[in-house]
């Protein structure tokens, strides 16, 4: 049985995990697919504090990785199917057989981007439907685009396309966006990007890709469909819980309902990053709630030893 177990590498996990191994405890981190989490996508962070200049999502997190790598912390590919923390011995069950157990368990397992729950939306993603500007921007050179959403990655995103389609429609169901007022400045600014206030997204169309999008007005009830060769969707998150069942006490989001020490719920259980109920979600304060989840888990386990 370890010390403390790691679930998830985005900058959460490795945060944790860098206080975790200095503080030599015997700790693993639990990684699905490969570190780097949600912010590997994102083409430029500007407000991560130490790079003046912004910095890509990607670097930033081979970075993070390599930071860790050179502390030896254990990286353990793995998905967690199911989770049993009613004992002293916190137990992961994991996809396809296995588990592993420790004293304490920090959940970083983050979020991912919700969906809009319209029609075509699952059928042609991936054939014009995309959550990622930076994987897929490149594709849409001289074409249209539609864009839902209004929040700081909606409007950072938006401009992004604006490097390589012609034309990028921003849906907003509000007639007013939700983002940073230098990213508005910067959009409002932007001669491609145009705004369709007070809309929201009802249904995507097209054969084998997309062909338009349908928008409906929602102060007057109109719709219309925007001609477009994507679409792009960033419309809030929606965080990794499904595996902790009633494990845990969740707000009505689905959120790990966690204190300022970052324990959850239940002994020696701690959450960090978009996976818990925190106002902000950013690499910042990802960082700064994984160093306490690291510094509580490591209290929580002195004391169970005393």
């Amino acid at each position: 049985m370890h010390d403390l177990i790691i679930v998830g590498g985005g900058p959460a996990g490795l945060t944790a995990g860098i206080y975790a191994t200095r503080a030599r405890l015997d700790v693993v981190l639990l990684e699905a697919t490969a570190p780097g989490g949600q912010i590997m996508v994102s083409d430029l962070v500007e407000n991560y504090p130490g790079f003046p200049g912004g910095i890509s999502g990607g670097e930033l997190m081979e970075r993070m990785t390599e930071q860790v790598k050179l502390l030896e912390l254990p990286i353990v590919s793995g998905e967690v199917a199911s989770v049993d923390f009613s004992g002293p011995e916190k137990i992961l069950h994991l996809t396809g057989g296995g588990k592993l157990s420790a004293k304490a368990v920090i959940l970083a397992t983050g979020a991912a981007h919700a969906r809009l729950g319209v029609p075509g939306e699952n059928r042609l993603f991936g054939r014009g439907v995309s959550f990622c500007a930076t994987c897929d921007g490149p594709f849409y050179r001289g074409k249209t685009v539609v864009a839902v959403g209004g929040g700081d990655t909606a409007v950072q995103e938006a401009l992004f396309l604006t490097r390589f389609a012609e034309k990028v429609y921003l849906v907003h169901r509000r007639d007013a966006l939700r983002a940073t007022r230098i990213l508005q400045e910067r959009a409002f600014a932007n001669p491609k990007l145009e705004m369709v206030w007070d809309s929201v997204a009802t249904g995507i169309n097209g054969a084998d890709g997309v062909e338009s999008v349908s928008v409906k007005n929602v102060k007057t009830g109109k719709s219309k469909d925007i001609a477009a060769d994507g679409c792009f969707i960033w419309v809030g998150i929606r965080p990794n819980t499904g595996f902790l069942g009633d494990a845990l006490v969740l707000d009505k989001g689905g959120f790990i309902v966690a204190d300022k020490h970052m324990a959850t719920s239940a002994p020696g259980i701690f959450a960090a990053g978009d996976v818990r109920d925190t106002p902000l979600r950013q690499v910042s304060t990802a960082v700064g709630d994984a160093a306490i989840a690291a510094m509580s888990a490591e209290h929580y386990i002195e004391e169970e030893k005393s």
